[in-house]
């Protein structure tokens, strides 16, 4: 079997020459890789991603740690952010926190992730100043997308707007009971929207002069079936919005379900708003605000790999994307509103 050795000897040149030719790492001249490269084509030479990383310490890997592993949105900040690291010879490794507090000190509090991965991509988690720390001392680039943290570049959006740009959509087409469903009381996982969604809704309530019902704020994760729950949950409460806010788009999906299962129309008598333009968003005919989840993942992995060229680790910048509301059919005014 051909191994790293041999294309350094046919090359003429050290073995750490080859490894950084072939992962395209700094300090080879172009005329060098591009022999490097076809020699190892020859060859027939594959680096593994264990042996790779010897001469350079790199081990070819980014690791994505997310609260958990399912759903639209984490899919979708992973799948853009592998474009960009497949096409710069990047492995991508899925770490998923999940409500078991021993699961957070496996990896921010252990060298787990410093043996396995060139740099770390944090996806949608408030993390702790002693998280912040040990992920600092991995002396790893690391990158967030969502929350901004000290010491680390972030893409993201302004979710307090995206609250109130899905709210004064309400507003304006004349809704006052106004719902909102997001936030989880009982999370352990520090999914940051909620709280700055629904500041947001709160901020438009007060500047439509609407006097925000505490009974209309109904905690929910973030899959169909949570909201599925919190819509059962409202009409508990014998309250009666004519439109729901929802924390997401799946979430909306599950309270369309369960309003037109307990008979009621969308949107005659109630309009239901989400957020992110999930791709089945416009099945549903879904109101709501689109964010580029997608494009989030590849500006964080193209940053990460700048970082892992230049070798700068720790630098803060913050990248705000647009948003913007596309209007479906989920929304209409409220019967008897004024045009």
């Amino acid at each position: 079997m051909t191994g790293i050795v041999d294309v350094a000897a046919r090359a003429g040149v050290s073995v750490a020459t080859v490894s950084r030719a072939l992962r395209g790492l700094p300090g080879v001249a172009d005329t060098t890789r591009k022999a490097i490269q076809q020699i190892a084509a020859e060859l027939d030479y594959v680096a593994s991603p264990s042996a790779a990383g010897l001469p350079t310490g790199r081990t070819g890997a980014v690791a994505v740690v997310s609260p958990v592993a399912r759903g639209w949105y984490f899919t979708a900040v992973c799948e853009g952010a592998q474009d960009v690291l497949t096409a710069n010879g990047y492995d991508l490794l899925r770490y998923e926190l999940s409500e078991m507090e021993t699961d957070r000190h496996r990896v921010f509090d252990t060298q787990l992730l410093r043996k396995r991965v060139d740099a770390l991509l944090i996806a949608s988690l408030r993390l702790t100043h002693d998280e912040v720390t040990a992920l600092h001392a991995m002396n790893r680039p690391v990158m967030v997308v969502g929350p901004v943290v000290p010491g680390s570049p972030c893409v993201r959006v302004d979710d307090v707007d995206v609250g109130r740009l899905a709210t004064g959509h309400l507003v304006r087409l004349g809704h006052r009971a106004i719902a909102y469903v997001g936030g989880n009381p009982d999370d352990r996982l520090g999914f940051p929207v909620s709280p700055a969604r629904h500041a947001g809704y709160l901020q438009a309530l007060e500047s439509a002069g609407i006097e925000p019902d505490p009974a209309l704020t109904v905690p929910s994760k973030f899959r169909a079936n949570d909201g599925v729950n919190a819509f059962a949950e409202l009409c508990a409460r014998n309250v009666s919005p004519t439109a729901v806010f929802t924390v997401s788009d799946e979430v909306a999906m599950g309270v369309m379900h369960e309003a037109r299962r307990r008979g009621l129309r969308v949107p005659e008598d109630l309009s239901v708003v989400g957020v992110d333009n999930h791709d089945m968003s416009w099945l549903f005919g879904l109101t709501t605000v689109a964010q580029d989840v997608r494009e989030q993942g590849r500006i964080a992995a193209a940053t990460l790999i700048e970082r892992l060229r230049t070798g700068i680790e720790h630098e803060t910048s913050v990248t705000t994307m647009p948003t913007s509301l596309i209007v479906r059919s989920s929304t209409s005014r409220p019967a008897g509103a004024r045009p």
